[in-house]
């Protein structure tokens, strides 16, 4: 006569099946401490992308806005900038748009700064006094650029203290004298640190008056005169960066004669937010895919063992069900032992996987994080993938005839 079973009898049954062969059950779950683990990892990692990215782009302010040459199809086909942005537009944009505060012209070339036996490569960019305010920068040592020095085209510089470091080593750079071409430059200030923007360190970066950038290093266009490589432009406020955005781009098409297409852009902090937070979340979700795929294979270890260990099992499923025993226990006691194996691989993958994102966070600078929802869906996942590939064997034991199964004892 069949019997119910308890549950915690089979689970009893299950465990003790699980132990009985404990080196199979530990390479059974591997694959899936090795899904979770890359899942966890490479989410934590995506989304620590994410938070660089963002971290690097909140320094360059909230209301700040850059105008810069060209459209959005020539940047795509790689077309050389037009140079039709002149200081001019600059003066324009101060003058004549209400929602302006402050206007921050800038050309930028690289070159080669000498000093003594030293030299090494870096944009060098020529700016007024407005840009230390516009763009957030501090002084560490000495001053900033001013008026006096752009009135006078005179040879100052001001360096960022990572390539003081580089051409000084642990001297002081305040009040030396640089190279920068065939002109001497006097350091007149050192930068605090201000970290790297889309893969540009700034701590490594000189600045100049735009006068003296324009007469001594890159002069004039030919055609437009003073061309810019862009704009910075500092809004009264947060809120009115939007109308600024549309009074700049009406005045630059009316300066332009543009009636097509435009030949400048006007970005926003919140339009690379958005740009970069795309690409990041595009990244992160393909990151988490490919660590699904490597679950989806540990899912389909668990199957493929059970399988096997349905068959060695044979002649014990047709004892226990010439004992009594139900399709319903025998399909559980598999069920059980798929899913114990499958949380038991998933707190364990969880564990590594945190870990891991853990050392990424301190040994690279990607602020790799991970969050408690993402560690709590992973491990439900892993644990319905044990389940679910856990089915077909304990359908198969579950149908096995007890005769045939008890003539192969």
């Amino acid at each position: 006569m069949k019997r119910k079973l308890p549950l915690a009898e089979t689970s009893g049954m299950a465990i003790k099946n699980l132990k009985s062969n404990k080196f199979r059950s530990l390479l059974t779950m591997l694959g899936i401490v090795i899904g979770n683990a890359s899942v966890i990892t490479l989410v934590g990692v995506g989304r620590g992308a994410q938070n660089l990215a963002e971290n690097q782009l909140s320094n360059l302010g909230a209301n700040v806005l850059f105008v810069v040459p060209g459209n959005n199809d020539t940047r795509r086909r790689g077309v050389a900038f037009p140079k039709n942005l002149v200081l001019k537009d600059a003066k324009a944009i101060k003058e004549q748009v209400p929602t302006v505060k402050r206007v921050a012209p800038q050309i930028s070339s690289n070159e080669v700064i000498q000093t003594g036996s030293k030299s090494t490569s870096s944009s060098i960019s020529g700016v007024t006094s407005d840009f230390l305010i516009v763009r957030s920068f501090e002084i560490a040592k000495g001053r900033f650029i001013n008026n006096q020095d752009t009135k006078g085209a005179k040879n100052v510089v001001v360096i960022g203290p990572d390539l003081e470091e580089k051409l000084f080593k642990n001297r002081e750079g305040l009040g030396e004298r640089i190279r920068i071409k065939d002109q001497s430059f006097e350091i007149v200030g050192v930068m605090k640190p201000k970290g790297a923007v889309f893969g540009n360190n700034q701590d490594e970066n000189a600045y100049i008056p735009l006068s003296t950038m324009v007469s001594r290093i890159t002069g004039k266009d030919p055609t437009y005169g003073v061309s810019l490589s862009f704009i910075s432009v500092e809004a009264i406020n947060e809120k009115s960066t939007k109308a600024a955005k549309f009074q700049i781009t009406n005045l630059l098409r009316q300066r332009h004669k543009i009636i097509r297409d435009d030949d400048f852009a006007v970005r926003s902090q919140k339009d690379a937010l958005q740009i970069v937070s795309t690409i990041t979340g595009g990244l992160t979700l393909m990151l988490a895919a490919i660590g699904g795929i490597s679950l989806l294979v540990g899912g389909i270890g668990i199957m493929n063992i059970m399988l096997v260990s349905v068959s060695e099992r044979t002649e014990e499923i047709g004892l226990r069900k010439a004992l009594g025993a139900r399709r319903l226990d025998i399909s559980t006691q598999f069920l059980i032992e798929s899913l114990i194996l499958s949380s038991l691989g998933g707190i364990a993958g969880t564990g590594l996987g945190l870990t891991t994102v853990k050392v990424v966070a301190l040994l690279t600078p990607l602020p790799a994080t991970i969050g408690l929802g993402t560690v709590f869906i992973t491990v439900i996942i892993s644990g319905t993938i044990g389940l679910t590939f856990g089915v077909l064997p304990a359908k198969r034991a579950a149908k096995l005839d007890p005769i045939t199964a008890l003539r192969s004892l």
